[in-house]
This record gives C-alpha cells, structure tokens and sequence, in this order.
C-alpha cells in the first residue's frame, strides 16, 4: 500500500511541473502599433490579429500607441518593458530596431527586440500640393535655394525624414524648417501647416489628384505613380525603402515565436493582403527571422550613408 501511495504520489508530483506549461497561447495577445490607426502597418496588424485570434481561440487585439510626433518609441518601450512570454508583439517600423537603441533611451538601448519577420515595405513619398511652384527635386532644389520650404515628417530622429533632409543636402539645398506630426495626410498640406510632406501614399490617397509627387522613398516606382522616380534614380547613393514588421523582446520563448510568425505568413499570402498591396501600391511579403536580419544589416549601411550626407 505505501509503495503504491508513494508511486501515485510521485506520478502526481511530475505531472505538476506539466500543467504549469501550458501551450502558448493561452491569454490575450496584445499587438502594439506605435502610430495612430489607418495606415499600412495598422490595417495588416489587425489581419494578422484577427487570424490569430481566429487560429488560437484567444483574444488578439492592435493597440495604437502614437508617438507624439517625435518617433514610434513610446510604444516600442512598452513592447521592450513588458515580460518577454509572446503575449505583446510591437508591429515596428524601421526606425524602432534600427535607430531607437542609438538616441538615448533606456529601456531600448542595446536593443532589446529580434525579428519574428518583416512583412511590408511602405509606398513612402514626397508630396506636395498641386499648385507648388516645383514639380521635381530638382525644381524643388532650385526653389528652396531662395526660398523657405518647410517639411513636415513623422518625427526628426526617423528614417525616412533623415533621407528626405540627406537628399536636399545631396541636391545642395536645406529645407527652411521642418515639423513633426502623428499624422501626414491631406489636411496637412491643405492647412498649409507644411509645404511638402514625407508621407505614405496611402495616407494622401485620397487628395491624391490634388497634389504633385516629388519622389517615391521605395525599391522601384509605385506601379499607381509610374511617373514618379524613386529617390536612388535622383541619387544613386541613397537608394532607400522603409519596412514594417513584428518584434518581440529578445527572450521571448521560440514557441511564441513560432506561433506569432505561423499566423502572419498565412496573412501575407492571402488574397486580402495582396489586394492591399494592388489598392496602395505598398509591397508586401514575407521575411523569416534570417532574412530580416539580413535585411537589417544591409540598411544599417544605408543609414550610415545618410548619416554621411547629413555630416554626423
């Protein structure tokens, strides 16, 4: 009798540690955007969400956390501060792995994040309004040598404002201000709050007839732009795209991992996600945590051009 009550007793003891380990997952997912809703990286994190929720019965939702203008780093520190168990997902712009450790700011120095996977590179632009008196770089340059042209970007620290400012000094210019926003879309240049705006197309869809495109921050030219060079035509040393994807902190279990990353190429290979790209003009794909490494260390030399360009 003892020997049989110390078996089951054992027996009940190693089955503890087992159901401590529940399967991930097994609560609500919280997937951060560090903008405000409407644009690419929001309306592909909510199918993603959505399909996950769907997959794995528990509940998955966007959280917007917009940065005030000054980057996406507010809510990347809540991705970097959060316990590193897959139940909060940054869905990260370029800029939070690749300049967010680097500007002083504790809890992402060193960086904390690694890829799940890059899914969307922006149709990022230069815009301005139709009526401008400039309707390339070059005329733009020529404008802004004697006149003050104020640019209106997502945040000075970010990439894509940095190219933007790396390209006037390329075509011997400087912009006579800029400005930072949460948002860029057609009411920013119809307020006259800026002259020209470093956006993304799907924001300034709408008013698009409206205004005039200057260049397109992209690996080849948006198909509904044909017209529109991409930045390396204008100056072949710097080429530049910018690309969405999912981070997790960096001991966040391969389970998660796996789970998170399952779901998102299912996403990107359906026919919605390919009628977004045909809708917006933006590319999307999917990289796996080897490819977006690879991905990141080639931009890491890119920015290091612009850095040049910009004298730093």
């Amino acid at each position: 009798m003892k020997i049989l009550l110390k078996a089951s007793t054992v027996a009940m003891l190693a089955a503890m540690p087992l159901a401590a380990q529940a399967d991930y997952p097994e609560k609500p997912v919280e997937f951060i955007v560090p903008w405000p809703p409407g644009d690419l990286e929001d309306i592909l994190t909510r199918m993603i969400a959505d399909k996950f929720q769907e997959t794995y019965g528990v509940p998955a939702a966007v959280v917007n956390k917009p940065g005030g203008g000054g980057g996406p780093f507010p809510g990347a520190v809540e991705v970097a501060m959060a316990p590193a168990d897959g139940y909060t997902v940054g869905s990260f712009v370029i800029d939070v792995p690749m300049v967010g450790p680097y500007i002083g700011i504790p809890p992402l120095e060193g960086n904390p994040f690694e890829p799940v996977g890059i899914f969307l590179s922006y149709p990022f632009v230069l815009a301005a309004p139709k009526d401008a008196p400039y309707k390339t770089m070059q005329e733009l340059a020529v404008y802004a040598r004697e006149n003050s042209v104020t640019l209106g970007h997502f945040g000075e620290v970010t990439s894509p404002a940095r190219h933007t400012k790396a390209m006037a000094k390329a075509l011997d210019f400087e912009f006579g201000s800029d400005a930072a926003f949460d948002a860029l879309d057609c009411n920013t240049l119809a307020s006259g709050d800026a002259d020209v705006i470093n956006t993304t197309l799907q924001l300034i869809r709408p008013c698009l007839d409206d205004l005039t495109i200057l260049m397109a921050d992209t690996n080849s030219r948006i198909p509904v732009l044909p017209d529109v060079p991409t930045a390396g035509e204008i100056v072949p040393e710097l080429d530049f795209s910018t690309w969405n994807g999912l981070f997790v902190h960096k001991d966040t279990p391969q389970e998660a991992r796996d789970a998170i990353a399952a779901v998102a190429r299912e996403v990107i290979a359906s026919d919605a996600a390919r009628q977004v790209s045909m809708d917006t003009g933006a590319e999307i794909y999917w990289l796996d945590t080897a490819q977006s490494e690879a991905q990141m260390t080639k931009d890491a030399a890119t920015l290091e051009r612009i850095a040049g360009f910009l004298g730093e």
